[in-house]
């Protein structure tokens, strides 16, 4: 079976799309499908919008659809400016990657201490096929700097930002072996939740066929 990666972002492109198939999925992008339509993410958490995502994609491709999505959450920081589920979006406005990476350091110089700012990503999972609903919760502890690496990765621009522990780099100057290391570990969760999901639907088409 074919499954649908849907994201825009070119960062979880590479990265979840990347890794899924190397795990043996056969994964499409929207790109792929030509599809283009916006979804609108009205969800009150991560979870919420990764159903959404993944509901309104399923329907217009008819395939299984993997969707994520994550709110940020900052130590110190007051309820009023958290940015949740609108990471990009600060006062009605959608950022860019170098407005994230200024506003995100001028968050960790007022509500940090000594250049550092501790926080967390929620992040959801959703898997949808036709009637069939999985979701995953997980969260990730982050270390924001405002310093600022030289390399930016595009769509993910805080990666730029944050320090990776225990090998002291910036995220976006993170090795491949040293990927494999953290981030991967740290994402195991999640993807175990994908390919038991995965399984699970397959065996049912394998039922349905064998009928």
């Amino acid at each position: 079976m074919k499954y649908l990666l849907a994201t825009t972002n070119k960062a979880k492109i590479r990265y979840y799309g990347t890794k899924l198939k190397e795990k043996g999925i056969d994964i499409v992008s929207l790109s792929d499908l030509n599809i283009n339509v916006d979804v609108d993410e009205t969800g009150k958490n991560p979870v919420e919008n990764a159903i959404i995502k993944a509901t309104a994609y399923n329907n217009l491709s008819n395939m299984p659809t993997i969707a994520l999505d994550e709110g940020l959450f900052l130590k110190n920081v007051p309820d009023d400016i958290q940015p949740g589920t609108h990471v990009r979006r600060v006062n009605g406005k959608r950022l860019d990657d170098k407005e994230m990476i200024e506003y995100y350091i001028s968050l960790v110089n007022k509500y940090g201490s000594n250049g550092r700012l501790s926080g967390y990503f929620l992040k959801g999972v959703a898997i949808v096929n036709d009637d069939n609903t999985f979701t995953f919760e997980y969260k990730a502890n982050r270390e924001f700097t405002n310093q600022q690496s030289n390399v930016i990765d595009t769509g993910y621009p805080l990666a730029s930002i944050q320090i990776i522990q225990p090998i002291g780099k910036f995220k976006s100057e993170l090795t491949e072996e040293e990927e494999k290391v953290t981030m991967d570990v740290e994402q195991k969760d999640i993807f175990d939740f994908i390919l038991n999901t995965i399984n699970t639907l397959e065996q049912k088409e394998t039922k349905k066929l064998t009928r």
